[in-house]
C-alpha cells in the first residue's frame, strides 16, 4: 500500500473509533476533517485506483456523520439520533473499513525485491518494423510486422533513483481481464507500479560487452510480466530484450498512439492435441519465433549504432540465448529452430510446438514447469497435460546438446511470471491463480536455475546446480548429456 493510502486508512479507522465511542464523540469533527484532507491529497499525489473507492466513500460518509447535529430537540429525540448515528457508524463503517483495508492489500501497488547481482538496471524501449515480413494478423495485405521491444541492461550503480514504470503508459488490460473473466478495469492500477530499472541510465563501464538474452511473454501477457526474472538476470550481467508480440499479448502501445490487443483466435486457442491440425496457430508459432529472430537482427544493428547512444559496441552477440514463458516458450523453441545464433533456449511451462518436435533442437535446452500432479490440481485437462509431457519428452530425449528439466511441485501456471505480486494471497488462491507452494520459493528456484543455465552456456562458467541431482522436494531435476 502506498504511503498516503495507509495514512488515509489509519485516519479513517481513528475517525470510526471516535464516532462510535461516546466518550470521544466530542472530537468527531477533527479526525473527519483530517480524513477529508487526506482523501483528495491521495487522489492528486498518488493517483486514484478502484480498490480505494470504499475508502473514498468512507471519508465522505464520516464527514457527513460528524456534521450531524445531536443537540437539537428534547432529550428523547437526541437519544434516538445518537442510536441511529451509532448504528450507522458501526454497520456501514465496519463493512466499509473492511473493504477499504482489504482491497488495496489483495491487489496492491507492489514493489519488486532488489535484485542480488552487482549491477544496476537501465532500460530503453524501441519501435521496430520488419519491412521484409508481412504481418499474418493484419487485415491489409501490405501490412508489415511491427514490434515494441524493451531492452534492460546492466547499468552503473549510484544513479539518481528514477524508477521506470512497470507497464508502458496507456497500456490496456481489457483483453487480459477477459481471459480471467474479470472486469475490464481490474488491472488498471498496474500503471502505478514501478520497477528497479532506471530509464536510459548509463550502462555499466565493464566488461566491454555483455551477453544477450531475448525474452518472449505468454499469451495475453506483456513484455514486462516476468520482471522478477528479467531484473535478476540483468543485475548479474545480461542484456535482456523483451518483445511485445502484437495480437498475442494483452496490448501493444505504439508511439503514434495505436493499440493492438489480443487476437480473439489466439485467446480462444489452447495448446492441446488439436493444435497439430490448427493451421492458424501453427502459423502463429512460426511468426512469434521469427519475431525473436528479427529482434536479434535489430540488436545487431543497435550494437553497430544505437540511436539512444546506450548500447553501441556493448552487446556480446557471440553469446546469445532466448527464453519465454507459456506461449513465449514456444517462441523461444521456434527461435532456436530457426536460427543457430541462439546458443541456448529456456522454456517455461509449455509444450513443444510440432515443428520443433519433428526437427528437434541442436542447442542446449532447459524446461521449467509444474509437475503433472500439480497441473491436474490446477484444472488442466488430461489431454493438455499429456501434450506437454509428450512433446517436451520427445524433444528432450532427442537433443543434440545438453538438456535439463526442472519440475516444481505446487507451482501453478501463472506463477512463472509476476502474477503473484499482482494478486496477493488469499485472492490469488481464491481465483485459482497461485498454487499450494510458496510462490517466493518458486521464483527463487526459477531464478537460480535460469541464471545457472545461462551462466553455463553463455559465460562458460561451471555450475554445480546443473551437475548434481536435486535433493530438494521443492524442485525435481533431471539432466541429459
Amino acid at each position: 500500500m502506498r504511503p498516503l493510502e495507509k495514512a488515509l486508512l489509519i485516519g479513517e479507522l481513528l475517525t470510526f473509533l471516535v464516532l462510535v465511542a461516546p466518550p470521544l464523540r466530542y472530537l468527531r469533527r477533527f479526525p473527519a476533517v483530517v480524513v477529508m484532507v487526506l482523501a483528495p491529497a491521495q487522489l492528486i499525489l498518488e493517483g486514484p485506483r478502484w480498490q480505494m473507492v470504499p475508502a473514498y466513500v468512507l471519508s465522505g460518509l464520516f464527514l457527513a456523520m460528524s456534521l450531524v447535529r445531536t443537540t437539537d430537540g428534547d432529550a428523547a429525540a437526541r437519544r434516538v439520533r445518537r442510536r441511529i448515528l451509532a448504528g450507522m457508524g458501526l454497520s456501514l463503517g465496519a463493512v466499509a473499513l473492511t473493504l477499504a483495508a482489504a482491497l488495496p492489500e489483495l491487489m496492491p501497488v507492489f514493489h519488486f525485491p532488489q535484485p542480488k547481482g552487482p549491477y544496476g538496471i537501465g532500460t530503453v524501449t524501441y519501435h521496430w518494423v520488419d519491412a521484409s515480413r508481412p504481418d499474418i494478423f493484419a487485415s491489409a495485405p501490405d501490412g508489415h510486422r511491427e514490434l515494441m521491444v524493451q531492452v534492460w541492461y546492466p547499468a552503473q550503480r549510484g544513479q539518481e533513483p528514477r524508477r521506470a514504470p512497470y507497464v508502458a503508459p496507456g497500456t490496456r488490460f481489457a483483453a487480459l481481464n477477459r481471459l480471467g473473466h474479470l472486469p475490464p478495469f481490474f488491472l488498471d492500477h498496474l500503471e502505478y507500479v514501478t520497477t528497479n530499472a532506471q530509464p536510459s541510465a548509463p550502462m555499466a563501464a565493464a566488461p566491454a560487452r555483455f551477453p544477450v538474452l531475448v525474452f518472449s511473454p505468454g499469451r495475453g501477457g506483456f513484455r514486462q510480466n516476468s520482471t522478477f526474472q528479467v531484473e535478476e538476470l540483468v543485475s548479474r550481467g545480461y542484456v535482456v530484450a523483451g518483445i511485445d508480440h502484437p495480437y498475442t499479448v494483452a496490448d501493444v502501445v505504439f508511439p503514434d498512439g495505436r493499440h493492438v490487443t489480443l487476437d480473439p483466435r489466439v485467446a480462444a486457442s489452447m495448446l492441446d492435441e488439436h493444435v497439430v491440425d490448427d493451421t492458424f496457430m501453427l502459423a502463429v508459432f512460426d511468426n512469434i519465433g521469427q519475431d525473436a529472430v528479427f529482434t536479434l537482427n535489430q540488436l545487431s544493428s543497435l550494437d553497430s549504432g544505437d540511436p539512444a547512444r546506450l548500447l553501441t559496441g556493448r552487446l556480446d552477440l557471440q553469446h546469445v540465448g532466448v527464453f519465454g514463458s507459456s506461449l513465449g516458450g514456444i517462441a523461444a523453441a521456434e527461435a532456436c529452430r530457426l536460427d543457430r545464433r541462439f546458443q541456448c533456449c529456456l522454456m517455461l511451462d509449455v509444450a513443444a510446438p510440432p515443428d520443433v518436435v519433428r526437427s528437434g533442437l541442436q542447442q542446449p535446452a532447459m524446461w521449467i514447469s509444474a509437475t503433472p500432479e500439480t497441473k491436474r490440481r490446477e484444472g488442466w485437462t488430461p489431454s493438455a497435460i499429456r501434450e506437454q509431457e509428450t512433446t517436451t519428452t520427445d524433444v528432450f530425449s532427442s537433443l543434440s546438446g545438453d538438456g535439463y528439466r526442472v519440475l516444481i511441485p505446487g507451482m501453478f501456471h501463472a506463477e512463472i511470471g509476476d502474477t503473484p505480486y499482482i494478486f496477493a494471497r488469499p485472492l490469488g488462491t481464491w481465483l485459482g491463480i497461485t498454487g499450494p507452494a510458496d510462490w517466493r520459493r518458486t521464483h527463487a528456484i526459477i531464478n537460480a536455475y535460469s541464471l545457472a543455465f545461462f551462466d553455463r552456456y553463455l559465460k562458460g562458467e561451471p555450475q554445480r546446480l546443473l551437475s548434481e541431482p536435486s535433493n530438494s522436494p521443492d524442485a525435481l531435476f533431471e539432466r541429459r548429456r
